[in-house]
């Protein structure tokens, strides 16, 4: 396998390599990987090692991603590969997030979007794990989907830096963004990142394309009326009160063995966001 040089980094006078493109901001070695565990420094240059290697590949309906105001009722061509630039404990995709082992297949942008028209998928979407590692490839892909008249959808975390961030958005078209908690102690203990890029972004993106919001409620994590109202409060006084808020129901998954969240919990969660926000969903119950 060839491996395509990275993106955004820059060389460090001690041969080390400065990965540019999230905000872990990692100094990598030489023959080191990044947090992602998908970027290596390979002699003073940065490798990302899952371009063109899909992990997955589905025709999936627009609602699983989860966006309900975007082309409701169609299906789109949905795709992942592996990696993670979070390690959230209770990811539903650890298998091909967290574990290295998770077997891809080689594919090339111009045989996902010649996929995508066979099977009149009116779009692309980069899913499953978090499209941003994927950075280079998804870039190249959504710029010649989008020449042929293919829509471009990002299910993403939202840990990417402004400057890629700023190059990839005029080639999408919608953004499903995970936004965990309003709690900077929660991004910083459970995700091992911040959360104060991740609010960068979703205000950038809202200005730029259609964008949903989704949080997983887990029980004494994030769950508190406090933490929900704070939620809520940001989204609107940010982005207003038309943009559509999933709250989803957590269950044990990967190394997170708390009870699944009550449904009455989600219940909770929706009268609070429904004094603000006018399109509330709830997702992982009946």
């Amino acid at each position: 396998m060839e491996y395509k040089e990275a993106l955004y980094y820059e060389i460090l006078p001690s041969g080390k390599i400065h990965c540019l493109l999230c905000p872990q901001s990692c100094v990598i070695e030489q023959g080191r990987l990044g947090f992602c565990r998908v970027r290596k420094n390979i002699q003073r240059k940065l490798y990302t090692l899952i371009y063109g290697q899909a992990a997955s590949i589905s025709l999936d309906s627009i609602e699983k991603k989860p966006l309900y105001h975007y082309h409701p009722g169609e299906y789109i061509l949905s795709v992942g590969t592996k990696g993670c630039n979070f390690s959230c404990p209770f990811c539903q995709n650890w298998s091909i997030s967290q574990d290295d082992s998770a077997q891809t297949e080689t594919i090339t942008s111009h045989q996902l979007v010649e996929k995508a028209k066979e099977l009149d998928s009116f779009g692309i979407a980069y899913t499953y794990n978090e499209p941003f590692i994927w950075y280079e490839f998804v870039l190249e892909t959504a710029e010649l989907a989008k020449s042929v008249g293919l829509e471009n959808v990002l299910v993403t975390n939202g840990y990417v830096n402004l400057k890629p961030l700023e190059e990839i958005l005029p080639f999408i078209h919608a953004m499903n963004i995970d936004l965990k908690s309003i709690d900077e102690e929660f991004y910083r203990k459970v995700c091992n990142g911040r959360l104060n890029p991740v609010l960068e972004v979703i205000k950038r993106s809202h200005k730029a394309c259609h964008i949903e919001l989704t949080n997983l409620i887990i029980p004494n994590l994030n769950d508190s009326s406090d933490s929900l109202q704070k939620l809520v409060d940001w989204i609107y006084d940010n982005l207003g009160s038309d943009v559509p808020l999933h709250f989803s129901r957590y269950f044990p998954n990967y190394k997170l063995d708390i009870p699944p969240t009550p449904v009455d919990t989600l219940k909770k969660a929706e009268q609070i966001a429904r004094k603000k926000l006018k399109f509330v969903y709830l997702g992982n119950v009946r």
